[in-house]
């Protein structure tokens, strides 16, 4: 239970939490959507209201290193858990240099089958090394030792990026992998690439938002029914030439064997007896697929015939379901998180996003959970994503989400609420620099239209981001210079940023109740501590250290 500080006087009106996802701090104004957008409210709140830098990136939010980016998973992860977990890149980390991967009795059992049965171990998942949903690292390690145990035949159906990574960068990966795969065969021993497609058309679809991209993963890697190449390289030229696509948008392909004047066929298409590993450590993209795989009901798409196949996850990516029933690293097993705190204290609480982000502010702040804690005290509203690019509608739901919050805050139904806007993240991902001004330009709008309402009701309002994206929309060299494409064009940024994000706290209530401390060391996890200090409770020893230092009543 948490204790009570002595005297405070709560606000009448709620605590409300907006992460603007995406929206990271940087000096530098090339290419930078958040400083050069015309945001008079982010503007006002950055000049006039008391705020602090977070970490959002590497060893403050779980990453194996600083030069790891941070993610919306991770930082919701923090966010409401109130402290550092291992994340999944490093856990995978660990257990494949320890070998405990490999002593796994399900990755034992994947093996084992391949190896009685001569059959196939497949390995899908997304293809780079961008640490955010998975790394290539850790598909060699595996195919090294399925190798090594007996293994002889394996095949890879590889989600290409270009959103974590460079936008245009998949032969940077496909190449080398080749030559990795070309040193590893022989003696009987046989690993080829099968089929692919670009992660934001086929298989990682994610919170249900569009099964159809799922459909077109299962029809390719699993039936090899797509558009026929000899390797994926011809594959990506081909596809960039015709569709002027993107990395991460290219359709799906299949790879083929045999002679010009030859009958083809795909050169693995997953089949009975064999073995699947889908390699992503983070779940959100994950879940879907797995289902696929193992629900024994399943009414999203025509999965017939279905191959009765040994099926893994890198982890276990939904702890209250158990998808998947197999995996082969233990997930962080996160407790204590501020919203089971507040259940228990019997405080009200409003989750709020769009379906691109709903997991972030419901399954991942509660650390890995799908349900909720309390279902009378916790209300959940998620706003129906549009099915259409994000740099074609780069306003996203947000004012959706906005009239929903609004609705709920008049209607004082919740003590805390957080909601999440969408729009820096997801649209920064699609590298237009152009959208992604509209993007922190519609979040600076829906800021304007709530803060006046918390004002109205009495609360404070915190307003921060998970990490940046938007913020950086131009690939620079270590120079400081823009890196230019074959056409002499500045290359556009994709993936996720290392900069810092903002932490606002807006109050013209009780600003007087509480000092917000200066430091440099704040990252995600002391949100917790702060949230339940304004909430009116002392923070525990068990979370990082609270931001603000209550000041004792007069």
């Amino acid at each position: 239970m948490l204790k009570k500080i002595p005297g405070f006087k709560k606000y009448d009106g709620p605590i409300l939490l907006v992460v603007m996802d995406g929206v990271g701090l940087s000096g530098v104004d090339l290419g930078n959507c958040v400083n050069n957008a015309y945001k008079p409210m982010l503007d006002c709140l950055m000049d006039k209201y008391p705020s602090v830098k977070l970490k959002a990136h590497g060893k403050a939010v779980g990453m194996p290193s600083d030069d790891d980016m941070g993610n919306s998973e991770v930082g919701h992860n923090a966010i409401g858990a109130g402290k550092v977990y291992n994340q999944g890149a490093m856990l995978v980390n660990d257990a494949i240099e320890t070998g405990r991967m490999f002593e796994n009795s399900n990755w034992k059992d994947m093996a084992s089958n391949c190896v009685e049965n001569s059959s196939a171990m497949h390995f899908i998942g997304l293809f780079s090394d961008g640490n955010v949903h998975s790394h290539m690292n850790h598909l060699k390690a595996m195919i090294e030792r399925a190798k090594k145990d007996g293994v002889k035949s394996v095949r890879v159906h590889i989600l290409l990026d270009g959103r974590d990574v460079g936008e245009t960068s998949a032969l940077e990966y496909v190449e080398p992998f080749e030559g990795f795969l070309t040193e590893m065969n022989g003696d009987g021993f046989d690993a080829r690439i099968a089929s692919g497609g670009g992660r934001m058309n086929i298989t990682m679809d994610r919170y249900e938002a569009d099964w159809s991209m799922v459909k077109r993963g299962w029809d390719t890697h699993v039936r090899g029914i797509g558009r026929q190449f000899r390797s994926a390289k011809d594959a990506i030229l081909a596809y960039r030439s015709e569709a002027h696509v993107i990395d991460q948008d290219l359709p799906p392909f299949v790879i083929v064997d045999g002679a010009e004047a030859e009958p083809v066929a795909p050169v693995g298409p997953i089949r009975d007896g064999d073995s699947v590993i889908f390699f992503n450590f983070r779940g959100d993209r994950a879940i879907e697929i797995s289902r696929a795989f193992g629900d024994e009901v399943f009414d999203k798409f025509d999965r017939n015939p279905i191959p009765k196949v040994i099926y893994a996850g890198m982890l276990e990516y939904d702890g209250d379901l158990h998808i998947p029933s197999r995996y082969l690293v233990s997930p962080p097993e996160i407790k204590n998180t501020l919203g089971e705190h507040l259940c228990k204290e019997g405080i009200r609480q409003i989750a709020i996003a769009e379906t691109q982000k709903f997991g972030h502010v419901t399954y991942f702040w509660n650390g890995n959970r799908s349900g909720k804690f309390n279902e009378e005290l916790e209300t959940y509203i998620e706003v129906p994503s549009d099915r259409v690019p994000f740099e074609q509608r780069p306003w996203m739901k947000a004012a959706e989400v906005t009239d929903e919050l609004i609705k709920k805050l008049r209607a004082k139904e919740a003590d805390f609420v957080r909601v999440n806007f969408a729009n820096g993240d997801m649209v920064g991902h699609t590298g237009n620099y152009a959208a992604a001004l509209i993007a922190v330009q519609t979040v600076d709008l829906c800021l304007a239209r709530i803060l006046p309402v918390i004002d109205e009701l009495g609360g404070m309002a915190i307003i921060t981001a998970d990490h940046g994206n938007a913020d950086e929309m131009f690939e620079m060299s270590k120079a400081g210079r823009p890196v230019l494409d074959e056409q002499g064009k500045i290359k556009a940024k994709t993936s996720h940023t290392l900069n810092r994000v903002p932490c606002i706290f807006y109050d013209n209530t009780n600003p007087g109740a509480y000092e917000v401390l200066a430091g440099d060391d704040y990252g995600l996890s002391n949100f917790a501590a702060t949230l339940a200090n304004l909430l009116g409770f002392e923070s525990p020893d068990i979370w990082d250290k609270s931001i603000i230092k209550v000041r004792p009543v007069v």
